[in-house]
């Protein structure tokens, strides 16, 4: 039978096979071969006893994203607070990079848009909103948004990605009552959240739409791509990437660059360059090691 997995749990994978939901071990050669499990891979079980069985075969992944780590998944809401914790950027570029090297398709959720004044929330929508992705501004106590995340969620598979404390369990709650998530408070002490999600988990919002709650992250590595591909992660680069005096440039110290030229008049935001030449240099250190 074919199924769906829906969580790994202490060595199990629980499978959702026509609306059940089967308790399932891994064949022994999965061990042998290191081969990995996860939410969200379509699987073929053979049965060994009521609702439980043995995975026989892991069928091949459309998508895959590692931390956090789910399969075949169509988009990823990323979710940051405006405050409490305050929304570190670079991190938010450092997952819309692996999301566009992952292919698939980003959408960015500003949580808890009424503790901040309406300028505050207006920049910081503005600087991604010209990216072209799409941005929605949402709370959970005004009920802010809500209604577009839902539909946002509307007959795909949407994994929710971003730190610990940004309320990805809160917005999930509010999207599907039903749901009754754990949540918790960001501590004073270290300014950001403590997990309240333990593993990645496939939750049904509704019949064709399900989403992967999955643990918080405070870091996030870059992919395994080469310093000239960069630039194509960046989906504001690219209408000036052939504009460029120099084949090759990295729009780092070139003349004549038509990257940093856009960035001068406002067409890239600043500090979204910023955190292009971090992750450049990263990448450049990582192939003097290697």
């Amino acid at each position: 039978m074919n199924g769906v997995v829906v969580r790994t749990y202490s060595g199990f994978c629980y499978v959702d096979i026509e609306g059940d939901i089967w308790e399932c071990r891994l064949r022994g050669k999965f061990r042998l071969t290191k081969q990995s499990v996860l939410a969200g891979d379509r699987v073929k079980v053979k049965e060994t006893a009521d609702k439980k069985g043995v995975i026989e075969e892991v069928l091949p992944r459309a998508t895959r994203l590692d931390r956090p780590a789910v399969a075949n998944v169509e988009q990823v809401v990323i979710v940051f607070a405006c405050r409490d914790p305050a929304p570190q950027t670079e991190l938010l570029d450092r997952i819309l990079v692996q999301a566009e090297a992952a292919d698939i398709s980003p959408v960015i959720c500003f949580n808890k848009s009424d503790l901040v004044e309406d300028e505050y929330l207006e920049g910081l929508v503005a600087d991604y909103r010209k990216t072209g992705y799409r941005v929605i501004p949402t709370s959970t106590v005004s009920g802010t948004g809500v209604d577009q995340l839902r539909e946002c969620l509307h007959g795909r598979i949407t994994v929710l990605a971003g730190p610990s404390g940004a309320g990805k369990s809160s917005l999930l709650n509010a999207v599907h009552p039903g749901f009754s998530l754990k949540t918790g408070k960001v501590s004073d002490k270290i300014g950001r959240g403590r997990h309240t999600t333990r593993y990645a988990e496939l939750l049904e919002t509704e019949p064709g739409s399900m989403v992967v709650d999955s643990p918080g992250f405070s870091s996030l590595y870059l992919p395994e791509i080469d310093k000239e591909s960069l630039p194509e992660l960046f989906p504001d680069f690219l209408e000036h990437l052939d504009r460029c005096k120099f084949n090759g440039c990295l729009h780092r110290a070139e003349p004549e660059c038509a990257v940093k030229k856009a960035v001068k008049v406002g067409h890239i935001s600043e500090k979204r360059y910023e955190h292009y030449l971090i992750f450049l240099e990263e990448l450049i250190e990582r192939e003097r090691r290697y």
